[in-house]
């Protein structure tokens, strides 16, 4: 993966990954954004399950390029998997989408209409100054997605040595600069801190995958269409303390890089109370419908890939513990 910094590197990026002429993939809240090159056609309904509309208007492009949060850029792979174009992404959130190759599609109510995999991408180019205006409920919502993927990256299956790696980088940056991007939200320097962590958290889920607690938050999110990372900010400490039981080494050095070696868990509640809902009552979700999303969520690969796979009812009760 090309790796740049600054939107001044944009062209460069795009060069070096073969794209000279893409389509743009961003809604209307950027554009009015100079970029140093210009593309041949624009998409701008954002999210959008009319992929094969965004599919036909790629046709004059040599390539994608997506700024935005995860539903732009889910977007960009979308297309590129049935293009087989190549995608520069440009993340204005912490999500860490932009290194996977998988997506999920979802309607522009933010509901989840399929996914899949297979995108080409090829290039990402971050910009602080893209994420000083970024809401303080986006900003936590987003960061604790990020510390998710640094998480689980220590305890899924097939985790290793080199996201490891990310994986701790990055959760000691997110632990760090979140509280100080809350307090002072255009801090330049607090906005690049915490980006170069969920860039670290990016490159360790492409390393590693996902596991539980992105299981649990897929499975509500898809169905309600509600923000994916703020849902994960409530449903991993839970999972945290599951899988302390059977994992119990890495859910320690997790604990370590984050500051709370005795109660990790803790502390990614106290960092998802910076901003925005905590708990699953106050995004309106139904206590009647847990037992069906816990059967949703344990049949999700992230739960297969878990240390240990959590029943159905091992699931209904970590959502009992965060309703």
């Amino acid at each position: 993966m090309i790796v740049r910094w600054g939107l001044g590197s944009l062209a460069e990026a795009c060069a070096e990954a073969g794209v000279s002429s893409p389509l743009l993939v961003a809604s209307t809240r950027w554009d009015s954004l100079e970029l140093p090159l210009e593309p041949v056609a624009r998409w701008r309904e954002v999210p959008s399950d009319r992929i094969a509309e965004a599919v036909a208007a790629a046709r004059v492009a040599d390539g994608l390029l997506a700024v935005g949060g995860g539903s732009a850029i889910d977007l960009g792979k979308a297309i590129s998997t049935a293009t087989g174009l190549p995608l520069v992404s440009v993340p204005t959130t912490y999500a860490g989408a932009e290194w996977t190759t998988y997506y999920g599609v979802r309607d522009p109510q933010r509901r989840m209409r399929g996914g899949g995999g297979g995108a080409r991408g090829a290039a990402i180019v971050y910009e602080p100054d893209l994420t000083l205006e970024l809401p303080a409920e986006t900003t936590v919502g987003t960061a604790m997605n990020a510390l998710a993927h640094c998480a689980e990256a220590l305890y899924v299956e097939g985790h290793n040595p080199a996201a490891d790696e990310h994986a701790l980088a990055g959760a000691r940056l997110i632990s760090d600069w979140l509280p100080r991007v809350v307090a002072a939200p255009a801090d330049r320097e607090a906005r690049t801190e915490l980006l170069r962590g969920a860039c670290h958290g990016g490159a360790a889920l492409a390393g590693s995958m996902l596991a539980l607690a992105h299981a649990m938050a897929q499975a509500i999110g898809g169905r309600y269409g509600l923000p994916h990372g703020t849902l994960n900010g409530i449903c991993l400490p839970p999972v945290l303390r599951f899988n302390a039981a059977y994992a119990a080494d890495a859910v320690a050095r997790f604990g370590e890089a984050v500051g709370a070696p005795g109660d990790p868990a803790a502390r990614v509640e106290e960092l998802t109370a910076l901003a925005g809902p905590t708990r699953l009552r106050e995004l309106g979700i139904p206590e009647a419908d847990l037992p069906g999303l816990a059967v949703a969520a344990a049949e999700r690969g992230g739960n297969l890939a878990n240390p240990k796979p959590a029943s159905p009812e091992e699931i209904e009760r970590l959502l009992h513990a965060v309703f």
